[in-house]
């Protein structure tokens, strides 16, 4: 088996292939850990009451499924080709082939790009209001975009926030109507039209917004101490086209949630999961997509065995 990604799912499946002995071979990528590397405090994995670190709970994930001998190697899956048998996955330096492969690259939040961004993740900037709105008790939150995700968001953020406030580029809403009418109707949600975020200010923490009015180009500090950029995720699915199934967004297409159109090839986690994107449920992904796969694996050997006689 290879699997390719290494965040919750990609080494869960790893944890349950390498248990039933399918000498799993998980190409990581430069960077092991999926979005976790970039999160803080991860308070609402199960089996942590005090919280964990997001890479300190990554590596636990590696080292469970080192443990059970899982190979892993920190490269980057560069090509694929689900054509031939046995399945070819290839790197820079070797081409990899095996019975059976799961796709667990998952998919990566959409950023502003703005100075000031990435050196206060997770310090006041993020991108899931699930995973990090309750460190924002009584605060004053930002939300940036303009679709059902940041309606969602900004209304999830009202349970913890004392006052939330979108900022859009655009004069109106490109969400639905009924969760614009949500989001407008909430005491706790104002609204901030015609407004971009130029950069995030604060030395170790957030302590505000540098924000451009695009009517009449004028800039100002605005007081915050949260920003949630909500403007949507991309599927990590690039060296996939052509050989599986995508939606229109780019995520992979299952019509069980583990298989894909090709025989021997499953998936888990955020690359296909357009809804919740949890450590959680990306994790109890990659465990059904190694079941899934130890079952394909099974029939297979049975109908070469069968053939045999």
């Amino acid at each position: 088996m290879i699997v390719i990604g290494s965040g919750p799912a990609g080494l869960t499946a790893a944890v349950y292939a390498a248990r039933a002995n399918l000498a799993p071979l998980v190409l990581a990528g430069g960077l092991y850990g999926g979005q976790l590397m970039l999160t803080t405090d991860v308070e609402n994995y199960p089996g942590f009451p005090e919280g964990i670190m997001g890479p300190d709970l990554m590596v636990r994930f590696r080292e469970q499924a080192e443990r059970f001998g899982a190979r892993v190697e920190n490269v980057d899956a560069t090509s694929v080709d689900f054509t031939t048998s046995p399945l070819v996955v290839r790197t820079d330096d070797a081409e990899h082939r095996a019975k059976t492969v799961i796709v667990a690259t998952g998919a990566s939040a959409r950023w502003l790009d703005i100075p000031g961004e990435t050196r206060l993740r997770g310090r006041g900037v993020s991108t899931c209001a699930t995973c990090d709105g309750a460190f924002f008790r009584d605060k004053h939150i930002v939300v940036v975009g303009g679709g059902d995700s940041a309606m969602e968001e900004a209304l999830f953020l009202t349970r913890f926030g004392r006052r939330v406030t979108v900022m859009h580029r655009r004069g109106s809403l490109r969400s639905s109507k009924i969760m614009a009418d949500r989001a407008q109707a909430h005491e706790k949600i104002d609204f901030m039209w015609h407004t971009v975020v130029e950069e995030v200010l604060g030395d170790t923490h957030m302590k505000g917004l540098r924000v451009r009015n695009v009517m009449d180009d004028s800039t100002f500090v605005f007081d915050a101490d949260a920003l949630f950029v909500a403007i949507g995720h991309t599927p990590n699915t690039g060296i996939f086209k052509g050989q599986l199934d995508l939606d229109e967004a780019a995520y992979i297409t299952s019509s069980d949630g583990t298989a894909t159109n090709v025989d021997g090839v499953f998936v888990a986690g955020d690359v296909n999961d357009v809804r919740y994107k949890q450590a959680v449920t990306a994790a109890a992904g990659g465990c059904r997509a190694a079941m899934d796969a130890e079952k394909y694996l099974e029939a297979l050997e049975f109908a070469v065995a069968g053939s045999r006689q």
